[in-house]
């Protein structure tokens, strides 16, 4: 049995046609170009990228990249990904095993007639303000994929949206097993 998310937004995963990579890497300089370099040449589409420094060591980095299944197949992917010098280790994700989340930030414009619209908007999304002046505020969703996409379509009805997610970052739910490769 599964234990409920703990956020109060829509909960859904990756859709199928995406593979998540969790990959360790050293943190070196040109890294992440090297693997943004090796997605390129080969045409793998890049779906989401995210990166940080791994499990507070400043020596390694931790990848999410979310690629799409269809511009080349998983093995061929995590065998190029394999051969880079500097990653040590590489884990897929299966959307079903894997918590999945986004940061949303979005400034939308306010009036007297769609202020009540977009705090409900926010309100019902499980966002949080995180900002306010005279004309506008900043709202914050950090959530599933699909919560920030169903809140993200609830904001197009507002004039003057300025919005911005940062991409996937994932880790396997507790008490599944994942595949992962070590660099040799």
């Amino acid at each position: 049995m599964n234990a409920p998310e703990p956020f109060a937004g829509v909960i859904s995963h990756t859709p199928v046609r995406h593979h998540i990579l969790s990959v360790l890497v050293e943190n070196k300089a040109g890294v992440l170009a090297r693997i943004a370099g090796l997605f390129a040449r080969r045409g793998f589409n890049i779906y989401s990228l995210a990166v940080a420094p791994s499990e507070g060591h400043a020596r390694f980095s931790r990848v999410t990249i979310v690629v799409d299944a269809e511009s080349a197949p998983l093995e061929q992917i995590v065998g190029q990904l394999d051969k880079l010098v500097n990653v040590v280790s590489i884990t897929d994700l299966a959307p079903k095993d894997a918590l999945e989340r986004e940061l949303l930030l979005a400034s939308i414009d306010l009036d007297d007639e769609s202020r009540g619209a977009v705090l409900d908007a926010v309100a019902g999304a499980g966002a949080a303000i995180v900002d306010v002046d005279a004309g506008r505020v900043t709202a914050m969703l950090a959530g599933t994929p699909g919560a920030c996409d169903a809140f993200e379509r609830s904001l197009e009805i507002f004039a003057g949206v300025e919005l911005h997610r940062t991409g996937r970052v994932a880790l396997p739910r507790l008490g599944r097993t994942v595949s992962e490769r070590a660099e040799s």
